[in-house]
């Protein structure tokens, strides 16, 4: 959200906008440390079978990765608008676009654990208590 309010930004000045950005990556850098913490408890509850290590092992580590990129892009932005709050660079502009799509790949993946590995549901669970999944 607070790429295309920056690019909205970008294509005309809104007043009410210029500050958005900025109050949104504040809060999606907290909200990522707190999703990724709970994530690590959440991921060593679960018993993960052979098959979905590979996946667990890279949502994981995108995870964490995640909060380091968001904490630089808003320590960037911060950067940006002491220096001059209405104007942005367009490189930010085309990090942000690029954060939004490692934000897709890591949504993506923790679907790909649920629906497709059935990681946390009963009958997977079930499984792995009887010895059925190794």
């Amino acid at each position: 959200m607070a790429v295309v309010i920056a690019i909205l930004n970008e294509i005309q000045t809104y007043s009410t906008f210029i500050l958005k950005p900025w109050w949104n990556m504040c809060v999606a850098t907290i909200a990522i440390f707190v999703a990724v913490i709970f994530g690590q408890f959440k991921a060593g509850l679960a018993r993960p079978y052979d098959a979905v290590k590979a996946v667990l092992n890279m949502h994981t580590l995108l995870g964490w990765s995640l909060s380091g990129i968001i904490a630089a892009i808003t320590a960037w932005r911060y950067v940006l608008r002491t220096r001059n709050s209405e104007k942005l660079s367009i490189h930010y502009i085309v990090a942000g676009l690029f954060l939004t799509l490692i934000v897709g790949l890591q949504v993506y993946l923790g679907d790909e654990l649920v629906w497709v590995y059935g990681l946390h549901t009963v009958p997977v669970v079930e499984a792995l208590k009887n010895g059925i999944l190794r």
